[in-house]
């Protein structure tokens, strides 16, 4: 019973993600006329939230208040807020809603952790299986745009249907809000020591930067979550521009495929070591941003959909595989300061950064018509994680990292 609970939880949590961002861009462009710096500054929102998050969780959550309960709140909040995005008539209106919302939801997305958790004897064997529902909730979350209600379809679009994400959502975090303060009592967490801001920035484990592998690995996964925020950003608008029909439907693709390889990791990083999985992980960002600038939605359409397909690869191999290798190198101590440290890195300051970077490209290569020379986009960012996978090879020296099932 517990498990079915905490399952909902995560069905509700994704799904609430995947039902409005993977079309944001879309939505910006199409219905706000956003340009491409202001959708960027909508998804650096993302960033923004992934900033402040640590500070609401670690200095707030842990030590006043039951984590369900803060859950519970923050979803109500985000409803509320999500009715507003809904409401939005323009850009102007728009992003003080969507930043504010995002600086509301980052943090729950620790907290559905802590609740799982709290409620766990073993949670390396059990927590893998909560955690797949929160994939299950953002696949049905886009099928159900593409093929229940077609709201991502050219004549929907153009009708301004997409919108209508922000209202199911408001109703999915509604629920979620409710359904939280039914949630088995997580308590805070007792501790003799004060939470303060240099454990909530993880700054304890600067130290590991004086190691040259792990200085590489950190710059590393800072480039590359530039390439990444092209994907998040601009996959969307991208296909539904050039006629592919179902767009948001079939990126769930990537979804599935994160799962799979998810299963494949240990094998590869047991077999291979980390070297090898990281330099796979960022070589399929360079292959899937060279298959989006050579395919099309016709007799191309496959390299389209192997490019959705890599996103296993690209996030698994890189970020999953990466926090497995931070985990190693940072030893009992400065564990949780290491991951705390190279998340705020990469979600924080490097996908900011990207979403800034993508912005621009995105602007300057926009035609006239209002259409954009999507190939010329595309190749930045494979030109872009090519140089850093090559400098990665050349710098980053094999070690080897033990893995089971889970991070």
């Amino acid at each position: 019973m517990i498990t079915l609970r905490l399952s909902i939880m995560m069905f509700l949590q994704f799904f609430i993600w995947g039902g409005w961002f993977v079309t944001l861009g879309t939505y910006l462009s199409n219905t706000l006329q956003a340009n491409g710096g202001q959708i960027g500054m909508a998804f650096s929102t993302q960033s923004w939230g992934a900033i402040i998050a640590p500070f609401i969780v670690g200095l707030i959550a842990d030590r006043f208040f039951n984590a369900e309960r803060i859950l519970g709140l923050l979803h109500l909040v985000g409803a509320a807020l999500m009715y507003f995005m809904y409401q939005a008539s323009d850009f102007a209106s728009f992003y003080p809603y969507v930043l504010a919302y995002m600086i509301a939801y980052m943090p729950t997305l620790a907290l559905v952790n802590s609740v799982s958790f709290g409620q766990m004897d073993d949670p390396s064997k059990q927590f893998g299986k909560v955690r797949v529902w929160g994939t299950v909730g953002w696949i049905v979350a886009g099928l159900m745009i593409s093929y229940v209600f077609s709201w991502d379809s050219a004549q929907s679009i153009a009708n301004g249907m997409l919108k209508n994400t922000f209202l199911l959502c408001s109703i999915a975090s509604l629920a979620l809000g409710i359904f939280s303060f039914t949630l088995p009592k997580t308590p805070p967490q007792s501790s003799d020591k004060a939470v303060g801001v240099r454990d909530v920035l993880g700054l304890d484990a600067l130290a590991l930067l004086k190691d040259k592998n792990f200085l590489v690995f950190f710059l590393s996964s800072v480039l590359i979550c530039i390439p990444l925020a092209f994907y998040y950003q601009n996959a969307n608008p991208f296909l539904t521009e050039i006629g592919v029909e179902n767009a948001t439907g079939k990126m769930t693709l990537g979804q599935v495929s994160e799962v799979l390889f998810m299963l494949a990791l240990p094998v590869f990083l047991n077999r291979f070591g980390i070297k090898a999985t990281l330099v796979i992980g960022m070589a399929a960002w360079v292959i899937r941003y060279a298959l989006f600038a050579f395919g099309n939605a016709d007799d191309a359409l496959f390299m389209l959909i192997i490019g959705i397909a890599l996103h296993g690869i690209c996030y698994d191999f890189f970020f999953v595989s990466g926090q497995i290798y931070t985990n190693a190198k940072a030893g009992e101590a400065v564990k949780s300061a290491a991951q705390g440290l190279i998340t705020l890195a990469t979600y924080g300051v490097g996908m900011l950064a990207g979403f800034a970077v993508a912005g621009a490209i995105t602007d300057s290569y926009t035609l006239e018509s209002g259409a954009h020379s999507w190939q010329q986009v595309w190749l930045f960012p494979a030109a872009f994680a090519a140089v850093v996978l090559v400098l990665f090879a050349i710098l980053f020296k094999s070690e080897k990292v033990e893995a089971d099932a889970q991070p």
